[in-house]
């Protein structure tokens, strides 16, 4: 009996589960590293490749060795043994080499009851080290931006500094006590800090403000358990990093990236291989390939986010409208969107592109337009629940008007599925951006964007095969980094499991 009840707590073990998932993807990294170093056409060894996956094979072996020894504590003790936590510290150095699962998993071992704002310290850590590791080989191109060694001493004068947070917090835990003045200073830090584009500061200064300024325990526990069970999905959290890489990296490489790597013609390195100077190599103009790459997730990013918030609040107007007031308005709106959600959306993009030219202006709008009807659909599904229930009666009994109950109380109590379904859609919206400039139909053929990268590098993919790899990688990953949040957020909002 104590078998199968410890083999249940063992199966049902956030821990063991991330473990696994972390040794999942950390072998098959290095299954990918060992087949990439090997050159074919020239039967020759990539030192540079092949020194990487010893290193990941390193953290593999090494996070095997972990889910062994914490597989035998929960099935004999339940708690971790020394041997089990002193092999999490020694994987903790994996993030130096990029290996994100296995150092974030260690992270949250070595800390026996992690809470939410040492989750989001040792996150915010990880990307800003990821971020100035990312931006460290520009220190091997011919030169670097003028104000590259001011950025850069910036970034490690934070990433100093997230160290001691997250120093403080592990000690402090969830019991501010009598340093809350501390903690004003460093929540202010925090926020100021953020415009980096790093996202957990932003989470964390919230966090800690809402315990420094005692707000209503209520908006504290609900904060609270909203993110602890988005941070039991391991994948969402790595979602949430990735995006969170993506976007720091896009602000911060306006002082730490040269633009004309990006942009200007370099006749005397064209087609040429990856390497230290050009990690991902150079295109056909001899344009370095990094350098578009990440000059081109800006575009991904804001063509992603604006057609997705502007259909999420044009739709949402119009469907809470409709469902709250219904009859002859609810008809008459539901009807004009049901023809224009007739019309596929990406044939209804390229319709209004041809018509009024290829520009980013142009196509945001017309991505935007085709995501209306399917905003308004989910608003008005939401209203159409909430409309009935008790506090918007008590709302009309005492006198308030139909667009005051709208807009303070029906419209935030349904507003919550709108976040999620965001989410899952902006991942689409980045697809049909890339996908509409592989054809020709999205933005200028002359910025990098992702889908142009794609397009010039579909051209050689028998002979520089990388050309279309790396930025069809940057698609993919973003792409499945919103979807893994958005299935976490959907998790973690559902209303059936509070």
């Amino acid at each position: 009996m104590t078998n199968h009840r410890n083999l249940f707590e063992l199966k049902q073990s956030d821990p063991y589960k991330h473990g696994y998932f972390a040794l999942t993807l950390s072998l098959a990294l290095s299954v990918i590293l060992l087949l990439s170093s090997y050159n074919m056409s020239e039967q020759s060894w990539r030192t540079g490749v092949l020194g990487l996956t010893v290193l990941y094979g390193l953290t593999t072996l090494i996070q095997l060795m972990i889910m062994i020894c914490l597989r035998q504590d929960i099935l004999t003790t339940g708690k971790l043994q020394r041997r089990t936590l002193l092999l999490a510290y020694i994987q903790l150095p994996t993030i130096l080499v990029g290996n994100v699962f296995t150092a974030s998993f260690a992270f949250s071992l070595i800390k026996k009851q992690p809470t939410i704002n040492y989750t989001f310290a040792y996150y915010l850590f990880m990307t800003d080290l990821l971020v100035i590791g990312i931006t460290a080989f520009n220190l091997f191109k011919p030169y670097v931006s003028n104000s590259f060694i001011v950025s850069i001493g910036i970034l490690l004068g934070l990433l100093i500094t997230d160290l001691i947070v997250i120093i403080l917090i592990a000690k402090q835990g969830c019991h501010l006590g009598n340093h809350k003045k501390r903690y004003q200073w460093l929540v202010f830090f925090l926020v100021m800090t953020s415009l980096t584009g790093n996202l957990f500061r932003l989470i964390l200064a919230y966090s800690l403000w809402l315990q420094v300024a005692r707000q209503d325990q209520a908006t504290v526990d609900n904060w609270q358990f909203f993110w602890q069970r988005l941070t039991r999905s391991f994948t969402a959290m790595i979602g949430l990093l990735f995006i969170t890489i993506i976007l720091s990296l896009s602000i911060t490489s306006v002082g730490t990236f040269v633009s004309s790597f990006a942009t200007a013609n370099n006749y005397g390195a064209m087609l040429t291989d990856p390497s230290l100077i050009h990690p991902f190599g150079t295109d056909n103009f001899g344009r370095d390939v990094f350098s578009r790459i990440i000059y081109g997730a800006r575009i991904s990013l804001i063509v992603g986010l604006l057609t997705t918030l502007i259909p999420m609040v044009i739709g949402g107007l119009l469907g809470a409208i409709s469902g709250y007031f219904q009859d002859a308005i609810d008809q008459v709106i539901m009807r004009i969107l049901d023809v224009l959600y007739a019309i596929p959306g990406v044939l209804l993009a390229i319709a209004i592109i041809a018509a009024f030219g290829s520009n980013t202006i142009n196509l945001i709008i017309a991505l935007s337009i085709g995501a209306i009807p399917t905003y308004a659909r989910t608003m008005r599904a939401n209203i159409l629940m909430v409309r009935n229930l008790d506090y918007i009666e008590a709302a009309k009994a005492l006198g308030d008007s139909d667009w005051i109950i709208l807009f303070k109380h029906a419209i935030p109590n349904a507003f919550a599925p709108m976040i999620v379904r965001a989410t899952l859609t902006i991942g689409s919206a980045v697809i049909a951006t890339s996908s509409l400039s592989f054809l020709g139909l999205g933005v200028e053929p002359h910025i990098p964007e992702w889908g142009n990268i794609l397009k010039i590098g579909s051209a050689y993919l028998e002979t520089e095969p990388y050309l279309a790899i790396f930025p069809g990688l940057a698609i993919i990953l973003l792409v499945l980094s919103f979807n893994f949040l958005g299935d976490g957020l959907r998790d973690a909002l559902d209303p059936k499991l509070k």
